[in-house]
């Protein structure tokens, strides 16, 4: 058994907890979230953290872990982690940025058809015993024009998809981005939202997305289109959208997610969306279908398990990359974090000589604040080594993987 013990919270799917076992790790799981102190209180026994996006991992809550190695988010966001305290403290964060894309673009093509055929509303009413048989307001969308804000794993999934079921698809993203199929980049968010029947909306959480898509952009949309939300709920200006829903401007909208959203299924939830007429509220449910969440479970875990037996960090979202090789038999391999200064690899190589230690391989990438260093050697005694290096002034963390 290896001496590992990793944390699951959120109802991770069981997939996580299987390949981690597998791989030899002790794993615990909660089905909820835990508050800061609580967290602080159960970390002291556990080297990695899985969460999905409800646990914070604070500054805090990093500083008061010394014994935390990894942190793993199953699920695309990392807004809920300080990514840059853990860079800081030779953390290395990872995510899975590609394993829901199919399930979000799926529920956003449903959305488009949703809207453009009023379900909800007829939905509703049929249960009520109304019979609102209309073809008044309702379209195909095919030969429509999409929009897509973003133009990332998600967005491009939404444009293919959206393609071949006959919509005309431009994309609007600040990084210049290949175009998958017939999609057609356009110069400006303007130029996209004017010209689009649906828009539908795939950026991160930075500090450039929060309120981007407020009352002014939304007057640039075509009388009568429809605005789809599956990112982030700080995009949207949620009361300047049930604005331009009341008035008419919007024929319908599909939201997903929201500025504030509630802590579990047990919290009331309140929008000023609420109650009008083709509106799809959803909660958060994007990524929510079992093929995604066993997706997730094992994409994350096995960065966990490639970081905590290999020492490989490709994928890391606030970390060095480094891609390395399985360690050779005869020889053991030492890591190192370090403040990124100048003379920190001829300390180390420095030490390494003088404890006898042949160097079979050597492999470093750094960042602006820290480095991380991977060494694989023929040695007596690499713990020794290993804590003589940690014993530099410059070094935040190392360990030794035999």
């Amino acid at each position: 058994m290896i001496n590992l013990k990793v944390l699951l919270l959120e109802n991770i799917h069981s997939s996580a907890q299987e390949s981690l076992q597998a791989a030899g790790f002790q794993v615990e799981t909660l089905k909820g979230a835990l508050s800061e102190s609580e967290l602080i209180e159960k970390l002291k026994d556990f080297q990695a953290v899985g969460l999905r996006s409800k646990t914070q991992i604070t500054e805090r809550v990093l500083k008061e872990s010394p014994h935390l190695e990894s942190v793993g988010a199953f699920c695309i966001g990392t807004n809920q982690i300080d990514l840059e305290m853990a860079n800081r403290l030779g953390i290395p964060v990872f995510n899975a940025p590609y394993s829901n894309t199919r399930s979000v673009a799926e529920l956003v093509i449903a959305e488009m058809i949703a809207l453009s055929r009023k379900l909800g509303d007829v939905n509703r009413k049929a249960h009520e015993g109304q019979w609102a048989k209309s073809a008044s307001g309702s379209f195909e969308i095919r030969g429509k024009t999409l929009g897509i804000v973003g133009y990332g794993h998600i967005g491009s999934q939404v444009s293919v998809l959206a393609e071949s079921m006959g919509l005309k698809v431009l994309y609007f993203d600040i990084v210049k981005k290949l175009p998958l199929g017939n999609a057609h980049a356009m110069e400006s968010l303007k130029d996209l939202m004017s010209q689009s029947d649906f828009v539908s909306l795939h950026v991160p959480e930075t500090p450039l997305t929060p309120g981007m898509i407020g009352g002014e952009e939304i007057s640039w949309m075509k009388k009568g289109s429809y605005l789809i939300n599956a990112s982030r709920g700080s995009v949207v200006d949620i009361e300047s959208l049930a604005k331009a829903l009341e008035s008419g401007h919007l024929h319908g909208a599909a939201v997903d997610v929201f500025p504030t959203e509630p802590k579990n299924n047990q919290e009331q939830f309140q929008s000023p969306l609420q109650n009008l007429p083709n509106v799809i509220l959803t909660p958060h449910i994007g990524g929510s279908t079992e093929e995604a969440q066993e997706s997730i479970g094992r994409e994350v875990s096995h960065s966990l398990i490639e970081y905590f037996l290999k020492g490989a960090t490709l994928g890391a979202v606030n970390f060095p990359q480094l891609e390395i090789p399985p360690l050779k038999e005869e020889a053991r391999r030492v890591l190192n974090i370090h403040k990124n200064v100048p003379g920190v690899l001829g300390e180390i190589n420095g030490l390494v000589s003088k404890s006898g230690a042949n160097i079979r391989a050597q492999y470093l990438s750094t960042d602006s604040e820290i480095g991380y260093l991977v060494m694989d050697l023929e040695v007596k005694d690499a713990q020794g080594l290993c804590a003589d290096i940690q014993n530099l002034k410059t070094s935040i963390k190392s360990r030794v993987i035999s």
